[in-house]
């Protein structure tokens, strides 16, 4: 027969900072640290808090499809955005209405690029290894192929499908091959060359993606010309000429999980990122260590949650990396689904990780500083500091990890919860506390009463706060929870308004006795 509770001591108060460890998808959920979270969405997690990641503002509308490619031209004096959709491409640098596409009858729009410039002039360069080559410079878009303005000859120009600058030559991966093709020096067509990798890359496939390495961070003798094969091989070359044995050669060949999508590569600061079946992988670091040492991913953190969603969604379109050095953020994006996209998000200085949703995103590139992704025939800016999605409120869930309050083995009466919260608004905030590893919804309303911000005309003289931004607001709230460990859920939904989560106080009891 069941003995009734009993309790035994007094009441408890402990501090807990708010999970500026990050998601974690790697530790069992038994043995996280208290500063960690089991679920972070659309909270960035900053050196001593976690903030709501900005909105997205709808910047071009009335795109005809999915945008699938943004590519940013970028002269020094000039900067342009376009837009790739449904074989069109469109002008989309200021926000509006988009007008007519620039460029129609693309057969996909699926592209790569580089910017160069010449001393003929500034270009932007496109492939997609179905359509001629584009060549645009700031005024016409010309199709590279043997017999036009600008010709390539030596190879189909249409096989070409990734593209690259290196020692001031551009090379090319021609599709579903081995083989990479170079210009002459400082050309932007000419007589292509071949570099036959089929007897170099063992493991056999095609060439993915390219990009250069620079372990000095500088232009010297540790530059180097990167490719990763369909099955993970990363060979790398170092030199100048390409047709000469004196000034090029091989620098390794390296076994690597196999990279995920097209747009597999990032330069990061002077080392190059690789997301592969082993995770988002530095090369300065990969290349020098065992690929079972996991602890050289970016996303060791979170492998649990790679490992899925390369397995589920490793063959879907949109897989791509972004570096937004405004936001000190470094993010994956992850396509579940055409409209249900996610980004997997790094802090850059602490290296916590989180998951944002309610951006569907196909693509992405940085624009004037900000990022910017393609949608459903739309281009958004993101991280807007609106703090609206579109037109949508943000829509935010943690589970902090589970702690045992230091008492294991001891059962615990959950009763209050103070969660410290800065604002300059009102937000619909929720918070609960979860038991003994249930990571159930078990969210209660929270009241939430912030400090009025003193205003012009409406503000009480020597009452109000002058000029302040964001108050605290750290009120109890009745929680029920009896168990060995608990954790905290916080859930918010708000438009238009800031909001940081510090740290939470909790109310319990410990040696309570029976069932």
């Amino acid at each position: 027969m069941a003995r009734p509770l009993v309790q035994r001591t007094a009441a408890r108060v402990a501090s807990i900072p708010a999970p500026v460890g990050g998601w974690n998808a790697r530790d069992s959920i038994a043995n996280m640290e208290p500063m960690d979270a089991v679920q972070l969405t659309n909270f960035f997690p900053s050196v001593s808090n976690i903030t709501l990641r900005g909105g997205f503002v709808n910047w071009v509308t009335g795109i005809s499809g999915q945008v699938q490619t943004l590519i940013n031209y970028s002269t020094g004096t000039v900067e342009k955005l376009f837009a790739w959709a449904g074989g069109s491409i469109y002008d989309v640098t200021t926000q509006g209405a988009v007008g007519a596409a620039v460029k129609s009858g693309l057969t996909n729009s699926k592209w790569e690029h580089i910017n160069v410039t010449t001393a003929a002039g500034s270009y932007l360069y496109c492939v997609n290894g179905v359509d001629a080559p584009l060549l645009y410079n700031n005024s016409t878009w010309e199709s590279i192929t043997a017999s036009s303005a600008i010709p390539i000859t030596g190879v189909t120009t249409t096989t070409l499908s990734n593209i690259s600058l290196f020692k001031n030559r551009v090379w090319f991966i021609q599709k579903d091959t081995l083989k990479a093709w170079y210009l002459p020096t400082g050309a932007v067509g000419g007589v292509a060359q071949v570099l036959d990798m089929s007897q170099i890359a063992k493991y056999g496939g095609h060439l993915v993606d390219l990009d250069t390495w620079t372990l000095d961070a500088g232009y010297g003798a540790d530059d180097n010309l990167v490719f990763v094969t369909s099955n993970g091989e990363v060979i790398v070359w170092r030199g100048t000429d390409p047709s000469s044995d004196a000034t090029w050669a091989s620098a390794g060949v390296w076994k690597l999980g196999s990279p995920v999508g097209n747009r597999c590569m990032l330069k990061y600061s002077g080392d190059l990122l690789l997301i592969t079946l082993d995770g988002l992988l530095p090369l300065a670091s990969a290349l020098q260590s065992s690929r079972l040492d996991p602890r050289v991913a970016l996303s060791n953190k979170i492998q649990g949650a790679i490992t899925a969603a390369t397995t589920n969604y490793g063959s879907n379109f949109g897989w791509e990396l972004l570096y937004s050095s405004k936001n000190n953020a470094l993010w994956i994006n992850v396509p579940v689904a055409e409209g249900q996209q996610e980004q997997w998000v790094m802090n850059n200085i602490t290296k916590s990780w989180c998951n944002f949703t309610g951006w569907a995103a196909n693509c992405w590139e940085t624009f004037n500083d900000n990022p910017y992704f393609g949608g459903n025939g739309v281009v958004c800016k993101a991280w807007d500091s609106t703090y609206v999605d579109g037109t949508s409120n943000i829509q935010t869930n943690v589970l902090q990890a589970f702690n045992y309050y230091e008492s294991r083995g001891v059962k615990k009466y959950f009763t209050r919860a103070r969660p410290s919260i800065f604002t300059d608004g009102a937000p619909a905030v929720f918070v609960g506390m979860n038991v003994d590893f249930n990571v159930a919804d078990s969210t209660a309303s929270l009241s939430f009463s912030p400090t009025t911000v003193g205003l012009w005309d409406t503000g009480v003289w020597d009452t109000a706060l002058w000029g302040a931004g964001l108050q605290i607001t750290n009120n109890w709230q009745g929680i029920t929870g009896l168990g060995y460990c608990g954790a905290i859920q916080l859930k918010s939904s708000s438009s238009g308004i800031q909001l940081e989560w510090a740290a939470t106080d909790v109310v319990y009891q410990t040696g309570w006795a029976g069932i």
